[in-house]
């Protein structure tokens, strides 16, 4: 079982061991500082951080954290071309699974500047992108990552993130895989379910994002367990359950 989205550097190892206790063997573990960055030196550390600490927690517990970085659009850094530098180095040197997660929350012009910089170079390396979309204007600014987005990376490549109910239609429209987040201030896995059962399982990722904020750990096997027993295809379930993430994120 694969959480496609988490933040390790805010939760307990003891996350990790009850997560991996439930059946998950794989996260992916997203950049995303709560605080105010003051300069880019301060996000490069909190970066490396993520990359060569969190994830020898993880492995203490059993769990095997994959790592996505990029700067997060509440994270504009004004000097960011440090943070562009080191992820060309991440991905040549094969440390991450995408660039992420990235993308637009206030629509201000240097997030926008700072999302389409990251868009190029994962149009140069050839690389996945994890696209965030926000709690609150979420229709209006998904509609605008939907807009940049094309004109700077095949959609192939982009798994945009906590898509709901209310964002779906327009997103199942598009080339990308969608993330949805079971998380107890986001989505329920009930309408989760809903999404899956009228759009199918073939373009979805399945994740708890959980941060510092509320988070449920367990939500992924609380969901898949949900489908089992409600008695969707084994084969269906798979697909959300650790196929698609294999295959986008190119995962033994």
């Amino acid at each position: 079982m694969i959480d496609t989205h988490i933040h390790a550097d805010s939760r307990s190892s003891e996350d990790f061991g009850m997560m991996y206790t439930a059946g998950i063997d794989t996260a992916i573990t997203c950049s995303y500082y709560p605080y105010k960055i003051g300069n880019e030196l301060i996000l490069l550390n909190h970066l490396n951080r993520i990359l060569e600490y969190d994830t020898k927690r993880a492995k203490e517990y059993g769990l095997d954290l994959k790592v996505a970085l990029g700067i997060h659009p509440t994270n504009p850094v004004e000097n960011p071309e440090i943070i562009y530098d080191n992820l060309y180095k991440w991905i040549e040197n094969e440390q991450i699974v995408a660039i992420g997660e990235i993308g637009l929350e206030d629509l201000t012009e240097i997030e926008i500047d700072i999302f389409k910089k990251q868009l190029d170079i994962a149009d140069e390396t050839k690389s996945k992108v994890i696209i965030h979309t926000p709690r609150k204007n979420k229709e209006d600014v998904l509609k605008e990552i939907l807009d940049i987005l094309p004109q700077h990376l095949d959609e192939k490549q982009a798994i945009i993130d906590h898509i709901n109910p209310n964002v779906v239609e327009t997103a199942i429209n598009t080339d990308c895989t969608l993330g949805l987040t079971v998380q107890p201030q986001k989505m329920t896995k009930e309408k989760a379910i809903n999404i899956l059962n009228e759009y199918g399982f073939d373009r979805f990722l399945l994740n708890s994002d959980m941060s510092n904020k509320p988070s449920d750990p367990l939500s992924v096997p609380k969901t898949i367990r949900e489908l089992k027993k409600l008695g969707y295809d084994e084969k269906e379930i798979k697909k959300i359950e650790e196929n698609n993430a294999k295959t986008i994120f190119n995962i033994d």
